[in-house]
């Protein structure tokens, strides 16, 4: 399955999957609002949704507590399970997210999905704008909870741990997803140090889609990737500030055609809250 799906595919399936339609594989719709540091996007979700959608909060549906394993941890497997099993999603179902900003929060919950074992998910691609483009219309009508019967199975994708990290950016090819200045250490608005993993790689997220908010081509991604060094064959891990931001890098890379890489989940927000970690400043390395 291809993983981001245009609106006009989008729409095809929401009306197969209305009562009376022709009635389409089993369709979860879930609507991932996230602004880094802003308030739930409930609100937002409450004031216009595609229809059917369900809304999934990242800080406590798609991640753990903050604490010593970063801003985003892992969320814990039971708690994943029953706000997807709430947000309508079964076994079988095609999982569709999307949201109105920079596609993070689709991207975090696309690959907790299928890190916990479930391949039949996309995201929208250009989110709700894209929809809103194609003359798709909003409801403000809230389905009741689902009663999906998903069952996650942790483990099907890589992470990694801060060694992990390390090592990775030592043989091979660690991938920073954040801004270029912070990064470069010039500014650092929300964790304790600025800077970046020795030997990491920058690769902002900013530079995966086009200015109307969609992926680049394919091939033009596969481009950009391997002049970083992701080629096909490269062992390559990604993180970010605290593994939101890091998904959507993952989600660029499959859209690319390249394997998906290990996601260092607790990135900056982990790393650089101990003080014994090494920390780099300045340009991309030689």
């Amino acid at each position: 399955m291809e993983p981001i799906i245009s609106a006009a595919e989008l729409a095809a399936l929401v009306e197969r999957a209305a009562p009376g339609g022709a009635g389409a594989a089993d369709l979860a719709l879930l609507d991932v609002r996230y602004r880094m540091g802003g308030p739930t996007g409930h609100g937002e979700y409450a004031g216009g949704h595609i229809s059917g959608a369900r809304y999934v909060d990242l800080d406590t549906a798609l991640a753990a507590p903050p604490g010593s394993r970063g801003r985003h941890p892992l969320p814990d497997p039971a708690v994943f399970g029953a706000a997807m099993r709430a947000a309508g999603v079964g076994a079988g179902s095609e999982v569709v997210l999307y949201d109105d900003w920079n596609g993070w929060g689709p991207a975090r919950a696309w690959w907790l999905l299928r890190w916990a074992g479930h391949e039949r998910v996309r995201v929208l691609d250009g989110g709700l704008a894209a929809w809103k483009a194609a003359g798709g219309v909003l409801s403000t009508e809230e389905p009741p909870p689902g009663d999906g019967d998903f069952e996650p199975r942790p483990g099907a994708l890589p992470v990694l741990d801060a060694q992990g990290a390390a090592e990775l950016a030592r043989r091979g090819l660690l991938l920073d997803a954040r801004a270029g200045e912070r990064y470069r250490g010039e500014t650092e608005p929300i964790d304790p140090v600025a800077g970046h993993i020795p030997g990491a790689v920058n690769a902002p997220t900013t530079e995966n889609t086009g200015p109307d908010g969609r992926f680049l081509p394919a091939p033009e991604l596969a481009a950009r990737f391997a002049a970083l060094g992701a080629k096909p064959d490269a062992e390559v891990g990604v993180y970010c500030g605290s593994g939101v931001s890091a998904a959507h890098e993952l989600l660029a890379m499959a859209v690319a055609g390249l394997p998906t890489p290990a996601l260092y989940v607790g990135s900056w927000s982990e790393w650089g809250a101990d003080p014994a970690r090494p920390v780099a400043t300045g340009p991309q390395p030689g």
